[in-house]
């Protein structure tokens, strides 16, 4: 089976459970069902994902290990050559990815030090997503007639998240920060306003299990982005290149 044959097929399923969210959104079924855990247990499922996922970006080495890199800081120990080139020059990891040009928009340099552009969007993304899920499944916060327009909005971040890969060429690292924070939002959005029309317990539980699928998807769909501007690239040698 194909690697290209396995991406489109995770983010097809991605799409289409989307579309099925959505429309269950539109005509949402009657509700039969009267779960008064429903909120507590949902926001603390959906808790334990945001925070399982802010600390995978405070510990890179995990996520350079998903996306096919080596530790953060490990130099290359062999040397590579550029076309045309016959000096050798080494490349070190910042923001578990390579120094390197090809890579600049997929790094954010502030106070000395090189953070993932990705990384850094999702866990800001992340973050105020279990603000919003403190506030809404266990606070008193109410979104009454604005469910409808939180899911669209949540969809919308939730598609560009996952299409950043195939469809945009990004320039700026700040906008891949922006399209990741707002992809991890997104999902929150969804689950926030799917609940407030439907309210109910297997329809959220249905769409939590989605979320984790979308997370899934995107990871693949990083790491082929990452590899199709390895393989684009015209250093003959380089230690980061796993193909």
């Amino acid at each position: 089976m194909s690697r290209n044959f396995i991406l489109a097929f995770f983010l097809g399923v991605s799409l289409f459970g989307l579309s099925v969210v959505v429309t269950l959104a539109l005509y949402p079924p009657p509700v039969l069902e009267n779960f008064p855990l429903r909120k507590p247990l949902v926001g603390s499922i959906f808790g334990l994902i945001c925070v399982f996922g802010m600390l995978a970006v405070i510990f890179p080495g995990s996520c350079s290990r998903i996306i096919g890199f080596k530790g953060e800081k490990q130099q290359a120990p062999h040397v590579f050559y550029t076309v045309g080139n016959s000096k050798g020059k080494k490349l070190t990891l910042r923001g578990h990815h390579p120094m390197c040009k090809n890579f600049s928009a997929h790094v954010i340099q502030t106070g000395g030090k090189t953070f993932c552009a990705g990384c850094s969007g999702l866990f800001l993304g992340g973050l105020a997503a279990s603000v919003g899920t403190l506030l809404y499944f266990f606070g008193n916060l109410h979104i009454g007639q604005n469910s409808l327009l939180l899911l669209w909005i949540g969809a919308t971040g939730v598609v560009l998240g996952l299409l950043q890969f195939s469809l945009f060429s990004i320039p700026r690292s700040s906008v891949r920060c922006f399209l990741n924070a707002f992809f991890a939002f997104g999902a929150f959005l969804v689950l926030v306003g799917t609940d407030g029309i439907t309210q109910s317990i297997f329809v959220d539980l249905f769409l939590v299990v989605l979320i984790i699928f979308w997370i899934f998807t995107r990871v693949l769909l990083s790491q082929w982005g990452h590899e199709r501007i390895c393989r684009l690239c015209k250093v003959r040698k380089c230690e980061f290149r796993g193909f």
